[in-house]
């Protein structure tokens, strides 16, 4: 804050007349806070990604209402994180009366204890300062939460140290709703709140008062009110209860990514790649677009559970582990660049199977087995803008000539590459996996593994579990193929050679 903080009440007002220091309700403050940032033409919600044109605005238009609203959307799509990000809306500071429980306004102190203070010390009062990251408090909803955690209980022991009696508010202990006060309080999960619970939220948001242990105790709260749920779950573990949706004014729908490269930027941002290692890293953009189109896989798969979503800490969990994987290898074979492989995907399964539920035909086939469908889709999906213009002709040719190959994801990137060397036109593909950069060892090794995988995936050769290579199930139909195309072309030289026009050419 650019002017010094007044340390009394007598100094503090002077400086709210002045205009040097703004005072308003929580709501108008985040209003306002929200409009010149906007003017100022800077990221609204940094760290929000892929919301820019869909969720943004409808959030923005809640703020400048002045609403309490609710985020609705499936798990892993940013709720918590954007709730978090409100309070950078938040002025950096505001004044508080020192040792006030809710954080009574100086200017307008709402507790006993504030006013108390307030009358005794006046204008000498001494100002206690709260920084706009306390102001923020969080609340999972269970089950087992009772209203004395959300609104506060009669404390017996204060009341009897104190010697008041026990319907003085002075011997309340107050819940996390009015330690709240004058900030921002998130329920998430609100479904999961039992309705009674949830009657005592609506009661003193708009009414401002409630009774505890039959003693009324007037509360009017200065905070915005923010929920998350999951549609889905409102008839499996509960209900948002009829009157609390009509005192909520925005119900708001969260989603997935839209597409791959703002799901790539968030995995970019989320994910664990810069490691206290002496190896450098370098994670090819193939690879990446194969861990995130898993996720786009999986959330349109029939085997996979639709209602409970795939979060976008799938691609986070799976490019970690694929990041591991890799990093192991290089170590064990003393490399000196980490590359990670598709095949350093499959290693990463047990970070997908744990992210989806299934239906019953995925539990029949098995999540494993799932998963690598799910891998072998995201494959050809990605690979089909990388080897659009590339000929495989002559590896599909050397395989189903009876060429093997037996590699595995702990395969040495020189070993993968003297390995592949004979294999017609595969090395030629791999090096358009990487456009115009002229790879090195490791990356012509990640891009040859691309490459096979890519072949795999379209079924022109196969793998076994072992990761052996060999002919694709068609091998014998297209070696078939391929003489009856020889037989073919024979009779045509013939029958041009003999200049015999009356003699017939058949064709299959």
């Amino acid at each position: 804050m650019a002017v010094s903080l007044p340390s009394t009440l007598g100094a503090l007002r002077q400086a709210i007349a002045a205009g040097k220091i703004p005072h308003r309700p929580v709501r108008s403050e985040l209003r306002q806070n929200l409009i010149a940032r906007m003017r100022s033409g800077g990221p609204l919600f940094p760290g929000i990604i892929g919301y820019d044109d869909t969720v943004v605005p409808q959030v923005v238009n809640a703020i400048l209402s002045r609403h309490h609203f609710i985020l609705l959307g499936l798990r892993g799509q940013a709720k918590t994180r954007l709730l978090r990000a409100l309070t950078t809306l938040l002025d950096e500071f505001i004044a508080v009366v020192p040792g006030s429980e809710i954080h009574d306004d100086p200017l307008a102190p709402l507790s006993a204890y504030g006013k108390a203070r307030v009358a005794e010390a006046g204008d000498d009062l001494p100002v206690a300062w709260r920084h706009r990251d306390e102001r923020y408090v969080e609340k999972l909803a269970t089950p087992d939460v009772t209203i004395a955690d959300m609104v506060g209980d009669i404390d017996p022991i204060k009341a009897a140290r104190s010697g008041h009696e026990l319907g003085d508010e002075l011997t309340m202990h107050y819940g996390l709703l009015p330690r709240a006060n004058r900030g921002i309080f998130a329920v998430n999960e609100l479904p999961d709140l039992a309705g009674r619970i949830q009657v005592g939220l609506f009661n003193i948001l708009q009414e401002g008062d409630v009774q505890i242990k039959g003693y009324p105790v007037r509360l009017p709260l200065d905070l915005l009110m923010v929920f998350t749920a999951n549609p889905e779950d409102y008839t499996a573990r509960g209900k948002i209860i009829t009157p609390l949706k009509d005192r909520i004014g925005s119900e708001i729908r969260t989603h997935y990514p839209q597409s791959r490269a703002a799901a790539m930027d968030i995995t970019e941002q989320e994910a664990w790649q810069a490691r206290e290692q002496a190896i450098p890293l370098q994670v090819p953009p193939y690879v990446r677009e194969v861990v995130e189109e898993i996720a786009f896989q999986a959330r349109g798969n029939s085997k996979i559970d639709k209602r409970s979503g795939v979060s976008q800490r799938l691609p986070i969990s799976v490019l970690e582990n694929v990041i591991s994987n890799a990093e192991r290898r290089a170590i064990a074979h003393g490399e000196t660049l980490v590359v990670p492989r598709v095949a350093d995907v499959y290693a990463a399964i047990p970070a997908i199977t744990g992210k989806f539920e299934l239906e019953y035909e995925g539990e029949l086939k098995g999540a494993d087995a799932v998963a690598r469908d799910l891998i072998r889709s995201a494959v050809m999906n990605v690979a089909t803008g990388y080897f659009r213009d590339a000929d495989a002709r002559g590896a599909v040719r050397w395989f189903d000539g009876g060429g093997s190959l037996q590699l595995s994801d702990s395969t040495g990137a020189r070993d993968l590459v003297d390995r592949t060397r004979e294999i017609d036109g595969l090395h030629e593909a791999a090096m358009q996996a990487n456009g115009d950069a002229k790879p090195g060892q490791a990356e012509l090794a990640s891009a040859i593994d691309f490459a096979l995988e890519a072949l795999c995936a379209q079924k022109k050769i196969s793998r076994s579990d072992d990761w052996k290579y060999s002919a694709g199930e068609g091998a014998g139909s297209r070696r078939q193929q391929q003489g009856r195309e020889r037989a073919r072309h024979e009779a045509f030289d013939d029958d041009e050679q003999l200049n015999m026009p009356g003699k017939k050419k058949y064709y299959n």
